[in-house]
């Protein structure tokens, strides 16, 4: 392992940065340049505010060459890291980086946010505000959406594209079902479920308190979302910040978005993501959260072990999870259950399940309106002039 650190920064009189973004690159050549003028370009932050960390890791091409050509012309502080490891994955480059961005703001003795993208991806000019907006806003941590670029998805076999819309219905149908019938005040409606390095903020305090980015060959972004959920931290899958993403079909991280799009190409009847299964599984797991929310909530979830008896939770295991925060409660029995175990849909299911879950978040919406609404009444009769600060979904 070679490790050669190289920074680029102000005088150190310029004020600390409470905002570091960590990149991890290898081999990028082609596009690292596009995605630093991208981070340079950010609107309405202060001088200084903002920090970024590259980290190389394994580069055999030109992209060491051209990160340290281009740095000194950037407007914002850079620290460059460079790495060699035979053991490098892409887990344990975004951990090297995002650490790297917590060490950088626990100098200066700023609380600050850490914000993850990818070498091949390029942020919007308001990328870094409205991330700090929902931080703001109540948010330990913030995870975007991507959108593929456009000239590259344009040369992709048309079947992909057409199946990728499909899927973005249904996973927002989905979701809408989701935030409507189990919803997270910390997460309203309108929302998504994406979980992506291209796009990740979060808290240096919330990054320390769950332990820093899973160091996992795969999934490495999806697993610290969750594990933040889980020790009870408030994400927001926020719907105005969006990054765009490559499209190629050769990555640099084996399972990342390349390899999907490639053996989507190679095998058009893949399987959808885990979470996409029948509308009406989902539904099921949505009203079983919510119960299983309320039990807790309450303590009853040691008294009464019906709800173990019913999703196929022996007692001991059971009396374990009871124990256990709300999140990791959730997780645990999710893993659990063998009634739980997610089953994705094909893509030749989709138009059907759009059909049906567009028919059920009708009844949905329209049964939570009415419940809302009786609840209300009810209210009124019972305190007479008293304002209601119920709002419509929150409970059926």
């Amino acid at each position: 392992m070679e490790r050669r650190p190289v920074t680029s920064a102000p005088p150190s009189a310029a004020p600390s940065p409470d905002a570091v973004v960590a990149v991890p690159v290898r081999n990028e050549e082609e596009r690292i340049a596009a995605c630093l003028l991208a981070l340079d370009a950010q609107e309405g932050l202060a001088p200084g505010s903002l920090g970024l960390v590259v980290f190389l890791n394994n580069c055999t091409d030109r992209t060491e060459a051209i990160v340290s050509d281009l740095v000194p012309r950037l407007s914002i502080p850079v620290r460059i890291l460079v790495e060699e490891f035979a053991g490098a994955h892409a887990g344990w480059a975004r951990r090297r980086a995002m650490d790297a961005a917590a060490a950088w703001l626990g100098d200066a003795g700023q609380a600050g946010i850490i914000l993850s993208t990818d070498a091949d991806s390029r942020v919007p000019p308001n990328w870094i505000a409205r991330n700090r907006a929902a931080i703001q806003a109540g948010a330990d941590a913030v995870a975007g959406r991507v959108e593929l670029d456009a000239a590259e998805a344009a040369l992709l076999p048309p079947a992909l594209p057409a199946r990728g819309r499909l899927e973005d219905i249904y996973d927002a149908l989905i979701t809408e079902a989701e935030a409507r019938l189990d919803p997270d005040p910390n997460d309203p409606w309108p929302c998504h479920r994406t979980a992506i390095g291209a796009t990740l903020a979060v808290t240096r305090a919330a990054y320390l308190q769950v332990g820093g980015m899973p160091e996992i060959p795969l999934g490495e972004d999806g697993a610290f979302i969750a594990r933040l959920l889980e020790h009870g931290l408030r994400v927001r899958h926020a719907t105005d910040v969006c990054v765009t993403i490559s499209a190629r079909l050769a990555g640099r991280a084996p399972g990342g978005v390349a390899d999907t799009i490639r053996s989507r190409c190679e095998e058009p009847d893949a399987l959808c993501d885990a979470r996409m299964e029948t509308f009406s599984r989902a539904v099921l797991r949505y009203l079983w959260r919510r119960r299983f929310r309320r039990l807790h909530g309450r303590g009853l979830l040691a008294r009464d072990a019906g709800w173990a008896r019913t999703i196929g939770i022996a007692a001991a295991e059971a009396k374990r999870i009871a124990a256990l925060p709300l999140g990791q409660a959730i997780a645990e029995a999710e893993r659990a259950s063998p009634r739980l175990a997610y089953r994705p849909i094909g893509p030749r299911q989709l138009p059907n399940q759009i059909r049906l879950a567009r028919i059920g978040l009708v009844v949905i919406r329209r049964s939570l309106s009415l419940s809302a609404a009786l609840k209300r009444v009810a209210g009124g009769a019972a305190s007479p002039g008293r304002p209601m600060t119920d709002t419509p979904g929150s409970q059926i």
